[in-house]
């Protein structure tokens, strides 16, 4: 066991090809080993490169990573190369990075851990000033939690965690409240967007799917005989990605006349796809859409017109939610359906929904979402 802590070199190397890089030199076991820092573009002084090698210090001392004063900056090193990688989902990492690149960084990086710990009341007070919404803070608040919970684990500290003294006012209440719309609202914006996104968008209104979801259909999802979809995938930044959570991963129900208005949507714009097809990809890429331009440039525009908002894609899963409630479906055939994972550890263990409640019920949504096209297809 090393008790002596190393701290490693700092060396600038040529390259044939490419700018100059730094690189950490240390030893391993009683073998010499190396990582690059990163190119003299990135660093431009030693004493900069110095710097960004802290959190692989860390690393190189595992067994004695306290014997001299460890700055949050190199934690936070050592949290984005070990603790995001492993995460399930890439939207996990796309959504921490920004709030420790722009906010947590930049401002609390130079503070060892035994000078972060004694804060507390100063981390309050910065957060409480920043220009974000306060459900936002808290989500800030989270993800320094994290980063000191990673430390703690790692035996860096074992001081209490600071961020649990820390309040965040209104942290628990949002800014506004999310728009919920009438059935006739969503068909009147839906018939303002043009297609692909008018079909995207009628899957959101019947399924509630998240928006992700719905960048992530591929057509042998689909259960045309049994009239059933899987979600199984999602598509976060044009990027491939796992479902929320595990109880995300599902089968849904589907509404008849939204299995015939897919069905003609396939006829018409993807006639020869294969079952591991896009059902929305983009014909420039051949590659899903990205979720924020469609919102921007159709769905907010469509929602002013209609109900002088702007509305976003979460506005669909919100009213989907309120639609059943307002329905009087099963408060279990509601969560399932929507697929959370947070009404009751027991009702969520013990309790089944029936599948004919579960279609029953998205048949009433579908019922009101679809009304037009029902009356269209009816011979009678």
């Amino acid at each position: 066991m090393r008790t002596r802590y190393q701290f490693g070199t700092i060396a600038r190397e040529d390259r044939k090809r490419g700018p100059a890089v730094w690189v950490y030199r240390y030893v391993e076991n009683g073998a010499r080993k190396k990582v690059q820092i990163g190119s003299l573009e990135q660093y431009r002084t030693k004493s900069e490169a110095t710097k960004a090698a802290e959190g692989l210090r860390l690393a190189a001392n595992p067994e004695c990573a306290t014997a001299r004063a460890v700055t949050l900056g190199a934690v936070i090193q050592q949290f984005v190369r070990e603790e995001l990688p492993h995460d399930r989902r890439h939207s996990t990492q796309t959504y921490y990075l920004p709030w420790i690149r722009n906010y947590i960084e930049p401002q609390w990086r130079d503070y060892t851990l035994a000078q972060f710990a004694r804060v507390p009341f100063a981390i309050e007070q910065w957060l409480n000033k920043l220009d974000l919404a306060p459900k936002s803070k808290a989500n800030l608040r989270s993800v320094m939690r994290q980063i000191l919970a990673a430390a703690m684990r790692w035996g860096l500290t074992d001081v209490r965690n600071p961020l649990a003294l820390v309040r965040v006012r209104g942290g628990s209440k949002r800014k506004k409240q999310p728009r919920v719309l009438t059935a006739e609202q969503c068909t009147a914006i839906a018939k303002l967007v043009a297609e692909p996104f008018r079909t995207m968008l009628t899957i959101a209104m019947c399924l509630g799917l998240r928006v992700s979801e719905i960048l992530g259909l591929q057509w042998g999802d689909f259960d045309w005989d049994q009239l059933v979809v899987t979600v199984q995938r999602g598509v976060v930044l044009g990027r491939e990605d796992q479902v929320k959570t595990i109880y995300s991963e599902r089968q849904m129900p589907l509404h008849p006349a939204l299995a015939s208005m897919l069905r003609e949507y396939q006829r018409t714009y993807a006639p020869d796809s294969t079952t591991t097809d896009w059902l929305f990809a983009n014909p420039d890429t051949g590659r899903p859409w990205w979720a924020h331009q469609i919102q921007q440039h159709h769905i907010r525009r469509a929602g002013l017109k209609v109900v002088g908002d702007g509305i976003g894609w979460h506005t669909f899963r919100h009213t989907y939610s309120s639609l059943l409630r307002h329905l009087r479906v099963d408060v279990k055939v509601q969560q399932e359906l929507l697929r959370h994972a947070d009404i009751r550890t027991t009702m969520n263990t013990y309790t089944q929904a029936m599948r004919e409640d579960l279609r029953a019920a998205n048949d009433l949504v579908g019922n009101l979402m679809l009304a037009e096209a029902i009356v269209a297809s009816d011979p009678n």
